[in-house]
């Protein structure tokens, strides 16, 4: 399933798991925020908004917030001595898509938790197994590494 979402005055064909930059948008990284504005539906059935699918929105994880690269706008009038040179860096922000919902639904997915359950898991696996080896390590009389 995909849809198409309008944001920042672009449009953007998303689909599950799909990792798009767009133009900043309000969210710290690991939140979820929602785009309201669904334009299509694709899948087995495609579903055209007039100008947006009703009840259709698209939920995305936050991952980070951030500056492009600088553009340098250097003006100059020759024989004038005149001359103006501006940077600008645009701020974007990189998203995950975490679902595509339809008929007014709410997010089901946490913001990140997932991501942080399965972080912690591994740590407590890997700590109980280092912790296993300093036992046997210690049992056979040898320092631990």
């Amino acid at each position: 399933m995909f849809a198409v979402i309008r944001t920042g005055g672009k449009q953007y064909r998303v689909a599950t798991d799909d990792v798009i930059k767009i133009d900043k948008v309000a969210g710290n990284p690991g939140e979820i925020v929602q785009f309201g504005e669904v334009l299509v539906l694709g899948g087995t059935d495609i579903a055209l908004g007039a100008p947006t699918v009703a009840g259709a929105s698209v939920a995305a994880e936050v991952l980070e917030q951030g500056r492009g690269p600088k553009v340098i706008a250097f003006k100059k009038r020759r024989r004038k001595n005149s001359r103006r040179k501006r940077g600008h860096r645009q701020e974007f922000t990189l998203v995950r898509v975490t679902e595509i919902l339809t008929e007014g639904a709410k997010p089901s997915k946490a913001a990140g938790s997932s991501a942080i359950a399965n972080s912690d898991e591994a740590g407590v696996a890997a700590q109980g197994a280092k912790q296993a080896a300093d036992t046997s390590s210690t049992e056979q009389g040898t320092a631990p590494a």
